[in-house]
């Protein structure tokens, strides 16, 4: 079966991560099919609510770190670049539904959504600086926008896990509920805004996010540039070898300055 699921349920279309085995960690592959099913949503006038969930207990581990180190993101129109892309042109209402870990870009792709319930078990977490690298997905950005910049510094610079109640206080997700019912709450809300004109619920969605849009395109374009050169720094092979031989990573404690884009 595919690690993405995209199936029309009437007016709404859910999209499973469905790599329960590999924690929903998410491959280059992954990218484009949901960006691909994301792109087909916006153009399809049937479809007016897009549903994200997974199968398993983890919602996603985020990045597979084995695709990901055989393709190593550039400044060009990537896998991942094709998803913000196709996240940042989506005018339908996007709902999330997460249950148990949600981490780097599975934690990330979540500021673009207009409803995000999680349940109880929920963990966060923003690894990149424990990965020599930097944030993704225009987070640097949306983040100290949405929480203010000394929670977003503090979830991002020590790179630490926290937990859905944490999430909520800082405004990152709509509702906690019991990990049983998020599913349930998440289709409720997304068949209840199939019901709304959809002119209006789109035009709604734009008018809110079109102050937000640009200024998270160009922080998606600065990361691009501080990633590509970050993830082939001997800190970040320092940073995998550690994760994959499960060992503390031993950074130099010298630091290169980092590549400004003007």
């Amino acid at each position: 079966m595919s690690d993405i699921v995209g199936t029309q349920d009437g007016a709404i279309l859910r999209i499973e991560l469905n790599r329960p085995q590999k924690k929903n960690a998410l491959t280059s592959e992954m990218y484009i099919t949901i960006a691909e099913l994301l792109n087909g949503a916006q153009s399809n006038p049937e479809v007016r609510v897009v549903l994200i969930h997974s199968s398993g207990d983890v919602f996603s581990a985020g990045n597979d770190l084995q695709d990901f180190i055989d393709h190593p993101p550039g400044t060009g129109d990537g896998p991942q670049k094709k998803l913000i892309d196709a996240l940042s042109r989506l005018d339908i209402p996007l709902v999330a539904a997460v249950r148990g870990a949600a981490v780097g870009s599975g934690a990330t792709m979540l500021s673009y959504c207009d409803f995000v319930y999680v349940g109880e078990s929920s963990k966060f977490q923003y690894p990149f600086i424990n990965l020599a690298v930097v944030p993704e997905f225009g987070t640097s950005f949306s983040l100290p926008e949405q929480v203010g910049y000394l929670r977003a510094a503090e979830v991002i610079l020590l790179g630490h896990p926290f937990d859905a109640t944490v999430a909520q206080s800082m405004g990152l997700v709509t509702k906690v509920l019991p990990d049983s019912e998020v599913f349930e709450v998440a289709v409720r809300t997304s068949n209840e805004l199939a019901q709304k004109p959809a002119g209006a619920l789109q035009a709604s969605k734009q008018l809110m996010r079109r102050q937000i849009r640009p200024h998270v395109e160009q922080a998606v374009q600065a990361e691009l540039v501080e990633f590509s050169e970050k993830v082939r720094s001997a800190e970040a092979r320092e940073a995998f070898a550690a994760f994959f031989e499960k060992r503390p990573p031993r950074f130099n404690t010298s630091a290169s300055p980092p590549a400004h884009s003007e």
